[in-house]
């Protein structure tokens, strides 16, 4: 009786691009500005992405443009969110038995603490789409830093999977 095998590393591929954006804007008009400067209409998914941590659960903005011609999902994704948390207040202080806000910044890919969004680029056949979306992401005044980064290399990449 012949044994078949089935080799979990072919699941375990990296099929996508993925380019990281260092600016201050509001993911809304970030989005905004990308579908100006590349042929694409990023819109805002219901969905959002959610991570769950020791504090809580928490969500990251999504947009996303499926390009049904070239058989391509864009996806701008949000690196950096907060999570509030009620605490009574201990310890000898005028505030005592006070419920306080802590608010706790909660990063996706928390290798990356200074890369404030993504733009996941799946099913990529061609090479050069990165390097010219990266070309065209540049001339967007208010981004500040915008580069190519290996998912590979990433720990934390299974919080890109949605």
């Amino acid at each position: 009786m012949a044994v078949l095998k089935l080799n979990l590393d072919e699941f375990d591929e990296v099929d996508y691009g993925l380019i990281a954006i260092h600016s201050s804007m509001e993911d809304y008009r970030l989005a905004y500005f990308i579908n100006q400067n590349l042929p694409i209409i990023l819109s805002k998914s219901k969905d959002e992405i959610g991570v769950t941590v020791k504090e809580g659960d928490v969500f990251f903005s999504k947009y996303f443009f499926e390009d049904f011609k070239n058989d391509t999902l864009w996806s701008l994704i949000q690196n950096k969110s907060e999570i509030i948390v009620h605490k009574k207040s201990t310890g000898q202080n005028l505030f005592l038995n006070a419920t306080v806000e802590i608010a706790t910044k909660v990063y996706l890919i928390s290798e990356l603490k200074k890369v404030d969004y993504f733009l996941k680029i799946e099913n990529n056949t061609a090479p050069f789409a990165v390097e010219e979306t990266i070309k065209n992401l540049k001339k967007i005044d208010r981004i500040a830093a915008v580069y190519a980064v290996n998912p590979e290399k990433i720990k934390s990449k299974n919080n890109l999977i949605f």
